[in-house]
């Protein structure tokens, strides 16, 4: 028996030969055995906290029941217990149980937050994600809003339980026009955003989140089958093979729908084409004017390969089958369920797409690119693509963080394993493990794949630790840690007995909040179950430690800067510094009470102080210059801005409204922030704490909008774009670098810019200068410069070019006495989805006169996760939240580490 981390409950009981409790069901029996052992499983009242979720049974009489957990009749994300037992004769036997019960909840649920209110907060939390740091941009003219749609509630499992409504935004980025789908968790007291990911499971690492444009439903399984004839046919694969294919013929065409491998009346395999399709419009909805892949002969011809369709069709039905003849397994929900692909999607705007995705209820295969063929072309894409719907409809792996990450480790394997038993690829051969590597047109296979399980990377020196904002937790960037565990034991065991191993523990062990750790377990139990040898139960845990999964690898992460505040649980709030203070918001360490605002002085001393009352609301985003710290208060009903001085008092409102942004920023008695109200563009106000009714406002019409506040020696910066009129349908607009003085009223332009292509970034300003963000010369990798010009309109310089050798994708500022801290997207030479595109932290003098001809940034650490919200101290002191441990924790060095291997 193994002791659940965090719960009275055990996480694995295995060896058990318990009679189960007579009952009509597997699902019955399973209940009464927890019910009867209540002192092994801690379970007070199984019938009332669980619910049957599915029972899998097995050739031999083997029988699996997933029990999804409920807290006072919510639903607990990743609540789920696995009884597993064998049926024999009509008796059954208890074998054994695993799975996470959460037995500290203890939350009341009864929600505060009105799901009007929860809605309106998940789109302010996604439109304020998309838009906090990046650079100002025209507003699209048709750009449909964000909106939400409420799941219901929900428990998060920290402590003792955090109540929220799951909402699930979907629309376009208010800024670029491009599409949404998020998964959002707002806490049900004071309507904070606590979580978020995006919902699409796909192939490769997305450069940006999709989302569906349109709500049309989508036609019934095996629409018109039944005025079918099925009729054997044939095609030629873009690798120029011709293959068998089941079609069926309906009125004057054969279509590529195959109704033979699924037993259940009007199940299909369908390849619908999608080549008039943006992968927007096809992600949690059925676009609009699809139709199935046609041909006036049962041979599919030359539209149908160039298409890919000819390759989805086969790949599927091979996938299909092999489930079916290896696992048993009836369809991919082992229910008969249809198997819908759309093929040859495009990127917004009709652009190459190369990607392919699950949505959860289809298969979407991107057309490629002049260097990759459709994604439907390789079968190991297509195996992983259909392996995360078994995987949704078995141990229903959460897409985030490790859980993520062994959800696509598994859909590697398995679309791996599948792909060399099609074309008999040997386990030697040196290309064996990539994923993606048929897709290539010229390049070599490893060139273009999208990963190699064999790559060799371990958790002790390859994980990445990222935020749920990246690459859904770094699902893509770390699943080749677990997956090339998978690929050692595969080489070891061999395909047969890994393959049941690796399926059994997915459908018989795994839970959705699983990581790296529980994998490792659970595949040494199902191996177990198989009847492993000795020496080969020796070569999975061989294989596991040689990759670093082994209990408590987390603990031995380590990063080159000095840890300050372990474990923040609000990486999606933004810190602040000034006058010899830092100051962040974080929660308690298991996450379940409200956030709260504490600062400390920059240079160590002295204990760390509470600013936020303890009243239940979520305190966050804070800022501070070294005498008074503001920050932002959620409460059921609005979000205000307070302030208290670090040197004690009273706690004074400055400002409350239904939608504040970040980043704030206060000097002296005048305090600036940004905020968006729905109607008009962004605006920006100030105000006096001494006077706080007397808001001056900036910005805010329909295309007059106002970004990226800071403050200095008693000025206001700003980021400025206006339209200008003109002849429609072209719109021009100015982009405008802004100093206004509250004391003499005058609203200075610093610099303005009107060529296309243009868009402005974050302000920082000191006693004598001026810093700016800008992108005036626009180019496909997102680079962007850093402007620096004196308080007085003089001596406009560049200090980072947007162009050539060194050019940075920043977003963030931090200003010193000596240097300017910016935090990037990645590199021009960054690899997509390699630890350098990530957000790092650059450094480079601000003062010099004349500045360096070419960048003269250098690497502030060379930590290989994620760094974000950097402030700055004196000197080259820099603070940040940073993500390497798998945790987030504030850390600092105080002089840049250079340059990074």
């Amino acid at each position: 028996m193994v002791p659940g981390a965090g719960t009275a409950t055990p996480s694995l009981v295995t060896g058990l030969r318990e009679p189960a409790p007579a009952a009509a069901s597997a699902a019955d029996a399973a209940l009464g055995h927890l019910a009867q052992h209540r002192d092994r499983y801690r379970i007070a009242d199984p019938v009332r906290d669980l619910d049957p979720l599915r029972t899998l049974t097995t050739p031999g009489g083997q029988e699996a029941v997933r029990l999804a957990q409920e807290h006072r009749g919510v639903p607990v994300l990743g609540g789920q217990y696995i009884v597993r037992m064998e049926s024999r004769n009509g008796r059954r036997t208890i074998t054994g149980t695993s799975g996470r019960y959460m037995t500290g909840l203890r939350v009341d649920t009864t929600p505060k937050v009105t799901r009007e209110t929860a809605v309106e907060r998940a789109v302010d939390a996604v439109d304020e994600d998309l838009t906090r740091n990046t650079l100002t941009a025209p507003p699209e003219e048709d750009a449909p809003p964000l909106t939400g749609t409420v799941r219901g509630l929900v428990v998060l499992p920290q402590g003792i339980g955090v109540l929220s409504w799951h909402v699930t935004v979907r629309g376009s980025d208010p800024a670029q026009a491009e599409p949404v789908l998020r998964e959002v968790y707002i806490e049900a007291r004071a309507g904070y955003p606590v979580l978020g990911y995006s919902g699409v499971k796909t192939v490769g690492t997305p450069d940006r989140p999709a989302a569906p444009a349109r709500t049309a439903p989508r036609p019934a399984a095996g629409r018109g089958t039944a005025a079918q004839a099925l009729e054997p046919g044939s095609g030629v694969t873009l690798d120029g093979r011709t293959v068998p294919l089941n079609v069926s013929f309906l009125g004057d065409s054969y279509r590529l729908r195959d109704a033979t491998r699924l037993e259940e009346y009007g199940q299909t395999l369908t390849i619908w084409d999608a080549r008039n399709v943006q992968a927007s419009d096809a992600v949690g909805v059925w676009p609009k004017g699809l139709d199935v892949f046609r041909s006036p002969t049962p041979e599919f011809g030359a539209d149908a390969t160039g298409a890919g369709a000819v390759d989805a069709h086969w790949a599927t039905a091979r996938v299909h089958d092999w489930y079916r003849e290896e696992h048993g397994r009836n369809g991919l929900d082992n229910r008969e369920m249809s198997v819908t692909s759309l093929v040859g999607v495009t990127d917004y705007g009709g652009r190459a797409y190369v990607n392919a995705f699950w949505d959860g209820q289809k298969l979407v295969y991107g057309a490629g690119d002049e260097e990759y063929r459709p994604m439907a072309a390789a079968v190991d894409v297509v195996g992983h693509q259909m392996t995360h719907a078994v995987i949704d409809h078995s141990a229903g792996l959460v897409h985030a963080g490790q859980s993520g990450a062994l959800s696509e480790a598994i859909a590697d394997y398995f679309g791996n394993t599948i792909e060399a038993e099609v074309h008999g690829t040997p386990a030697d051969d040196p290309d064996s493990g990539l994923i993606g590597e048929a897709l290539c047109r010229t390049k070599t296979p490893r060139e273009c794949a999208f990963r190699d399980m064999n790559d060799g990377r371990t958790t002790s020196g390859s994980f990445v630790g990222v935020t749920i904002g990246t690459d859904n937790g770094g699902v893509h960037l770390n699943s080749t840690i677990f997956g090339g565990a998978l690929w050692d034991i595969r080489e070891d065991l061999g395909a047969d007995l890994t393959d049941r191993i690796v399926y059994r523990a997915l459908t018989q062990y795994l839970t959705p909040l699983d990581g790296f750790t529980e994998g490792r377990a659970a595949l040494l139990a199902a191996a177990r179950d198989l009847g492993a040898t000795t020496r080969q139960l020796s070569d999975v845990r061989r294989a596991f430690s040689a990759h670093g999964i082994v209990p408590g690898w987390e603990n031995a992460l380590g990063v080159d800067a000095d840890p300050v505040l372990k474990r923040v649980n609000t990486a999606n709030s933004v810190m602040g510094s000034g006058g010899g203070w830092w100051v962040t918001s974080t929660s308690n360490e298991s996450g379940d009470e409200p956030y709260s605002v504490w600062t400390r002085r920059l240079d160590g001393r002295g204990q760390p102080k509470l600013m936020s009352p303890n009243d239940g609301r979520h305190h966050v985003n804070p800022a501070t210059d070294g005498k008074t710290v503001i920050w932002q208060a959620f409460d059921a009903w609005i979000v205000s801005v307070l302030a208290r001085p670090i040197a004690g008092g009273p706690v004074k409102t400055l400002y409350t409204g239904r939608r504040i942004s970040s980043p704030m920023t206060v000097a002296g008695d005048l305090v600036a922030f940004p905020h968006s109200p729905r109607a008009a563009a962004s605006q920006v106000s100030y105000l006096r704490q001494s006077d706080p009714e007397k808001r001056v406002i900036f910005g805010g019409g329909r295309f007059h909008a106002a970004h990226f506040p800071s403050l200095s020696q008693g000025r206001l910066i700003y980021q400025e774009v206006d339209q200008v009129p003109g002849t429609p349908p072209f719109r021009r607009f100015e982009y405008r670098t802004r100093m206004f003085d509250p004391a003499t009223g005058e609203n200075r332009v610093l610099r303005m810019v009107s060529s296309p292509g243009v868009a402005l970034g974050q302000t920082a300003s000191s006693a004598t200068h001026v810093f700016w963000l800008a992108s005036e010369d626009y180019n496909d990798n997102g680079e962007t410069a850093l402007r620096r010009i004196a308080l007085d309109g003089s001596g406009t310089a560049v200090l980072s070019p947007e162009t050539g050798p060194g050019a940075l994708a920043m977003e963030t500022l931090a200003l010193s006495d000596q240097v300017v801290t910016a935090g990037t997207r990645s590199r021009r030479s960054a690899t997509p989805g390699s630890n350098a595109s990530l957000p790092k932290l650059w450094q480079l003098p601000a003062y010099a006169d004349p500045p360096a001809q070419g960048s003269t940034a250098v690497r502030v650490s060379c930590n290989r996760g994620e760094q974000l919200h950097p402030v700055a101290g004196k000197g080259r002191q820099v603070l940040w939240l940073d993500g390497t441990t798998g945790t987030t924790d504030v850390v600092t060095r105080a002089r840049p580490s250079g340059t990074c291997g």
